[in-house]
């Protein structure tokens, strides 16, 4: 790649005045409130956050364009059921200002690549169809009908359907995706990589193994009802801060919460409830009764020391297995405790690297109580061994008899607010025979039953030039993915770059030889089709189907619905070839959701059932002790502990959020409760780790990362000592990601090892 394109790819080098405060020990309350308030006068002003506030997650109003956290199926506060970070979602939707022809016309790509991914994502709404020509540095307008024959020829000239790659966003709500992945193989292909692929598709292969389904198996009702809450390898208080009133009441019940992090989280240490004025006055609620500070990847050595013990109790007093529960409902029992016994107790605890006393602490909380819920996130799934993470925590449910019952289960926290939902009807790159079957049968064509690409997978065919068209519904591509330079260069080998966007960002600037960005309406934002105007639906993290309508006029006359898009593009590629009627389903998304009732498992009564101001929930076998395996029972699993050292003054590093960020999404440059302000290249490490390198606080540092002899580097970061295991650290994404190799996944589902990336750290 020359120069200037490497710059496109990577966020400027620069630092922007670093501040270091003591790390926050408490979350939310008065400071939350004020941060949000501030943040929305800032970008859309008090009266529009107002009225978007009073309508988001409510009832007849629409899902934060924010997280997967579920809604309380009953009254929903009247103060709002939206957190800080929900506030910042909506002021980065529906901020004041659009971009179009003449913004475009003044910047090139090359002088907006100088620009951070928080400046992309500030600089408006983006407010007409755009492209960039062969040969060009700068996008143009263009209709929207000459759109969407730009990508039907291209999509014709392609030798076979599988050189064109359609990749998700989970802000796709079901409507759209549907009529997606219906397009795609009608057109021809299975090639339908999503963020799933790269945040929990280790989770779904796990769960359906152990349990017969791939996702969680617990409602907002059993986080009240627990009595141990574990929380492991996430942070709430940033990425789904609403969780923390559902752990809060949990607490109020007399249940325990550990916390099992590498680092100590603000929201998981105390939560001051900013909807209750009594907890603003004292101050708030202490949350974990325990932190584990488990070194990175240190996981299955936890549980797996967990497990040892648990045996050894059963083998002396008795009473600690569910043997009721494991004989009726279990599979692999015997040979489960055949390989436990083959591992030394010790090693797994110095392999977890935590204390004897916090582990016999730990210990004695999950010994003496069977309603246990285990939470987690990416600090699980984005590991080689990040499978057998999740499956050995649900072999300890699984011995506690802790599934399929009040207060008890599985709960991995999705990240955006439809991924889960999007997956459910039909985006997958591996969808099941049964699933194909019925788009057969219900349309008339036989969609194709070949394994399509994944995100890693679609990034090597493009690489390649095995694809050749990209098309991205939603999301930042290449602020998303691992790899960065490599996967850019995928990019840019391409033909054709599509993204349906709300904003600018990254990806726009990382282009095929031709590449447009087509404009979408945002969730807060009015749907105005033929027949009126329309709701759309998502699903949850915990499996509520529920509707969603937005209040704002849209920012521009010249946005086009998700579902619109897919409908144009379809029409304009299959023509009369397809056995789909397109045009229809822009105009009525209850005839989408008809479709969806025939062919998707659990949606009987679509279009009745979403009037229910609550929605409703999808079958879940798990919750009814029903397994879906093949086995036809929950299955015990074997699981290792992870192959790798650390060689001389190599770390392990893992990419984290900020505060003030979103997945990909930027929305300032602070990261409060970690006392990190004004910038974002840092790198946290501890403090010995820092003396035996002879490194200095706020040093600049650049970091290579090491796998299988290839050697990565992003350049540029400043050292900030924090409380973190020993031969751990821990740094932003995507700033990082760079250092992440494609082929350092998850086995069985390609999951990228974000989590665990061997580096060492050069004094600049």
């Amino acid at each position: 790649m020359n120069q200037s394109k490497d710059k496109r790819a990577l966020a400027p080098e620069e630092f922007t005045n670093l501040k270091i405060k003591e790390r926050a020990n408490n979350s939310a309350g008065i400071k939350g409130i004020t941060h949000a308030l501030n943040h929305a006068q800032k970008y859309i002003g008090l009266s529009k956050v107002l009225k978007l506030s009073l309508k988001m997650n409510q009832k007849g109003g629409f899902d934060c364009p924010g997280c997967a956290w579920p809604d309380p199926d009953d009254e929903r506060s009247l103060w709002g059921e939206y957190c800080e970070n929900g506030i910042k979602a909506i002021a980065e939707e529906a901020q004041n200002k659009t971009i179009g022809r003449t913004f475009f016309s003044k910047y090139s790509v090359d002088e907006l690549a100088d620009w951070s991914d928080f400046e992309l994502g500030k600089s408006g709404r983006l407010a007409e169809p755009m492209l960039l020509k062969r040969g060009s540095k700068y996008y143009r307008p263009l209709s929207w009908e000459e759109a969407f024959n730009k990508i039907a020829t291209h999509l014709k000239s392609l030798d076979h359907p599988d050189e064109a790659v359609f990749y998700t966003s989970g802000r796709t709500t079901n409507e759209a995706a549907f009529l997606y992945q219906l397009f795609v193989r009608e057109y021809g292909t299975s090639n339908l990589p999503d963020c799933s692929n790269m945040c929990h598709e280790a989770s779904g292969t796990a769960l359906s193994e152990t349990l017969g389904i791939g996702k969680g198996s617990v409602t907002l009702d059993d986080l009240y009802k627990a009595e141990v809450i574990m929380v492991v390898g996430q942070n709430p208080g940033t990425n789904h801060p609403r969780m923390l009133s559902a752990l809060e009441k949990c607490k109020r019940n007399g249940g325990k919460i550990i916390a099992v992090n590498p680092l100590p989280e603000a929201g998981l240490i105390k939560f001051t409830n900013p909807q209750n004025p009594m907890k603003m006055v004292t101050g708030g609620t202490i949350l974990a009764d325990l932190y584990v500070p488990l070194s990175i990847n240190g996981d299955v050595a936890f549980f797996k020391a967990i497990l040892l013990k648990l045996l050894e109790k059963e083998e002396t007093i008795g009473k600690v297995f569910d043997h009721d529960f494991i004989e009726k409902h279990t599979h692999g029992y015997q040979a489960f405790i055949s390989d436990l016994k083959s591992y030394d107790f010790e090693d797994c605890l110095k392999s977890a690297g935590i204390p004897r006393d916090t582990f016999d602490a730990a210990l004695q909380l999950i010994l003496n109580n069977n309603k246990i819920i285990i939470c987690w996130a990416m600090g699980l799934t984005q590991h080689e061994n990040a499978v057998d993470n999740i499956r050995e925590l649900v072999n300890l449910l699984l011995l506690k008899g802790s599934i399929g019952k009040d207060g008890a289960g599985t709960c991995p926290v999705r990240g955006h607010s439809n991924v889960q939902g999007d997956r459910t009807v039909g985006i997958w790159e591996a969808a099941p025979q049964s699933f194909l079957d019925k788009i057969e049968d219900k349309y008339g064509f036989k969609p194709s039953n070949k394994h399509g690409y994944s995100v890693i997978e679609a990034i090597k065919a493009m690489y390649e030039k095995r694809a050749k068209v990209f098309f991205g519904l939603g999301g930042n591509f290449i602020a998303a993915v691992p790899d960065t330079l490599y996967s850019a260069k995928a990019l840019e080998n391409c033909n054709l770059t599509v993204h349906v966007s709300t904003k600018l960002n990254r990806s726009h600037l990382v282009t095929g030889k031709e590449a447009l960005i087509l404009p979408c309406l945002g969730r807060t934002e009015k749907d105005y089709q033929k027949s009126g105007e329309q709701i759309q639906s998502i699903e949850n993290s915990m499996g509520i189907v529920s509707s969603t309508k937005g209040v704002l006029n849209p920012c521009s006359d010249k946005l086009l619905s998700e579902v619109a898009v897919v409908c144009g593009i379809a029409h304009a590629t299959l023509g009369e070839r397809s056995q789909v009627n397109w045009l229809q389903y822009k105009d009525d998304y209850n005839l989408v959701r008809d479709d969806i009732e025939e062919v998707v498992s659990g949606f009987q009564n679509y279009n009745e059932r979403i009037k229910d101001p609550s929605g409703f929930y999808l079958p879940n076998g798990a919750r009814l002790r029903q397994f879906n395996t093949k086995t036809g029972k929950a299955n015990f699993t074997l699981n290792k502990l992870p192959e790798w050292t650390l060689k001389g003054e190599e770390l392990i590093m893992m990419t984290i959020r900020s505060h003030d960020q979103f997945n990909t999404t930027i929305y300032g440059l602070n990261d409060r409760y970690r006392g990190i302000f004004n910038e974002r290249r840092v790198i946290f490490m501890n403090v010995e780790d820092m003396k035996e390198r002879q490194l200095e606080e706020k040093q600049i540092v650049h970091i290579k990362s090491h796998y299988k002899e290839t050697v990565r580097e992003a350049h540029n970061f400043m050292v900030v000592g924090y409380d973190i295991p020993k031969n751990c650290c821990a740094t932003y994404f995507p700033e990082t990601n760079v250092l992440v190799p494609l082929d350092s996944f998850a086995h069985t589902a390609k999951t990228p090892a974000s989590k665990s990336v061997i580096i060492t750290v050069i004094p600049a």
